[in-house]
């Protein structure tokens, strides 16, 4: 009996990791940080989605995905400061800070694809760049997009396999609706890539960083890690808008 009591009690903590998964994986700020120069609206299939924006005239611009807790306004200062030359595009997440609709995967990889399609209108050198969780949705865009540079901001291999450490007497693997698979994308991503790890990162352990790092193919992508920095510290750090500006491949980038 107090094994059938253990075994139900288990599987309704299964039944609601999964029912409530994302309540764990998507955390709207409650206000905007920083008033953008421009706010502008995506319309996509169930969703209106919010774009704050650095306008520039030119070839080049930034698309930024932020991470999971993050209003992407408040790096608008290092980034204006990381590229004074080009157009800024920051997404909020559907959900977050005036987009409506609901955050999933699929949806959020969507609408960067679709803010990569219009900033292409206007703009033939985009680099996209991706922190934390939007590491998982950046990298879609670069394997799926001409993309002239991709930086990655404390990434992580797998969303699952975190789970996986967090939760490990659940199967998250097989729980886990949304599961940021970057390692899946990597070998397809073709743009000089730049991941930026912390020395103290307190949630994507050093080894998901580098395990991604080895996915792709040999000579795109390399790694800085900015010694004594945590995961949600990082962009403090003085040396983190010279590791933005940094290309991929400059000795200043090595492995």
């Amino acid at each position: 009996m107090l094994l059938l009591i253990a075994l139900a009690g288990y599987l309704a903590a299964c039944l609601a990791l999964f029912a409530f998964q994302r309540s764990y994986i998507y955390f709207p700020p409650p206000v905007p940080m920083v008033t953008a120069p421009r706010t502008t609206t995506l319309a996509l299939p169930g969703a209106e989605v919010r774009v704050s924006e650095r306008p520039r005239q030119g070839p080049q611009a930034v698309l930024y995905f932020g991470g999971n807790a993050e209003d992407v306004t408040a790096s608008l200062p290092l980034l204006d400061e990381a590229f004074p030359a080009h157009a800024l595009y920051l997404m909020h997440y559907r959900g977050y800070l005036g987009s409506s609709g609901k955050p999933t995967e699929q949806a959020l990889v969507a609408d960067a694809l679709a803010l990569f399609d219009r900033a292409a209108l206007e703009h033939l050198d985009i680099v996209v760049i991706g922190r934390s969780l939007g590491s998982g949705v950046a990298i879609q865009v670069a394997a799926k997009r001409p993309v002239s540079r991709l930086v990655l901001v404390t990434p992580f291999d797998s969303l699952a396999a975190l789970g996986a450490r967090q939760f490990p007497y659940f199967p998250v693997r097989w729980l886990l609706r949304d599961k940021y698979e970057s390692g899946k994308y990597a070998p397809a991503v073709k743009a000089p890539t730049l991941l930026i790890a912390a020395g103290q990162d307190e949630i994507v352990p050093a080894q998901s960083t580098r395990l991604l790092l080895s996915r792709f193919r040999e000579g795109v992508a390399s790694m800085r890690v900015i010694d004594g920095a945590g995961h949600n510290a990082i962009s403090g750090s003085p040396d983190y808008v010279a590791y933005l500006r940094v290309p991929p491949g400059h000795p200043a980038g090595a492995r």
